[in-house]
């Protein structure tokens, strides 16, 4: 397989400022037949600022899964034979044991926190961002988060490489990946999901109509009810229910109104329909789910 000529020879450190920590492959070995960080485990680490003439190859992959995360300036991937562009705000994931290569652009070298992972359950994680190896680059929406929880991974194993620091950093890596996960299924501020989901927020006392919900974010009913099954798991009237009802346990929680105003304020006229409603979801009347003690 051919990789993209780029000049220069891999280089591995040399960056000004750089931040790189190396967990001992006989760690590695220890760590991975533990019980929590056999699951996942960071095994190598880092941070290269403004990388310039940064390049790695690697043509027959290697045992971990490599998560690059760009913060500024470009850089190019060669995965399984295609070639990617990354920028700020992207990550390259590279599957285990895929040919790779990559690196930071002549002209605007990227800054990059990464890091090399293992474990069983990271196929799975890996699926759930909806990374492979032949869709290598993901965008990340909350990149401050992203470059919190790395930075954390690199200090801890800067520190040393106890089972205490790995059992941290591991912590840290899946938070790292199920945020990605959740980011990729929230919308985007101003696109017709988020719109959509703020006019159900604002609107707890009333009830809504798909239709016309559709036509106010200018898309059809079942393309807006696919958008809300994506990202909630049900449909609009679903999401819509368990904010009202997020809301009636709030004023139950933290109020003395009574049962019918609370069934007023969520957009229950009948408050019996409310309290049957609220006992078939909750397995318990308003009244008894207020008396339960919490905490």
């Amino acid at each position: 397989m051919a990789f993209a000529n780029t000049g220069p020879m891999p280089i591995q450190e040399g960056f000004r400022n750089q931040r790189l920590t190396v967990v001992p492959r006989r760690v590695v070995v220890e760590t991975c037949s533990r019980q929590v960080t056999r699951r996942l485990m960071v095994t190598d680490t880092g941070y290269y600022p403004a990388a310039a003439d940064h390049l790695m190859e690697r043509p027959s992959g290697i045992a971990e899964t490599v998560l690059i995360v760009c913060t500024t300036g470009t850089g190019w991937a060669n995965v399984a034979g295609t070639q990617h562009r990354i920028g700020a705000s992207m990550a390259l994931v590279v599957p285990s044991g895929t040919p790779h290569a990559y690196g930071a652009s002549a002209d605007n070298p990227w800054t990059i926190w990464w890091c090399h992972l293992r474990g069983t359950d990271l196929p799975e994680l890996i699926a759930e961002i909806g990374a492979s190896a032949t869709r290598p680059v993901v965008p990340i929406r909350r990149l401050d988060r992203a470059v919190a929880m790395l930075d954390e991974i690199v200090t801890t194993l800067e520190r040393d490489h106890s089972p205490a620091s790995l059992t941290g950093t591991a912590g840290a890596a899946w938070k790292l990946l199920t945020q990605i996960v959740v980011d990729r299924a929230m919308p985007l501020p101003g696109d017709p999901l988020q719109r959509a989901m703020a006019y159900l927020a604002e609107r707890l006392d009333s009830t809504v109509r798909v239709a016309d919900l559709a036509s106010l974010v200018g898309v059809s009913p079942s393309h807006l009810s696919a958008l809300f099954r994506h990202a909630t798991g049900g449909g609009v009237l679903a999401h819509h229910t368990a904010l009202r009802m997020a809301q009636a346990r709030n004023l139950l929680d933290t109020t003395d109104a009574t049962v019918a105003a609370i069934a007023r304020e969520v957009g229950y006229p009948d408050p019996f329909y409310f309290s049957r409603h609220f006992k078939r979801m909750h397995e318990a009347s308003p009244s008894e789910y207020r008396n339960r003690a919490k905490g």
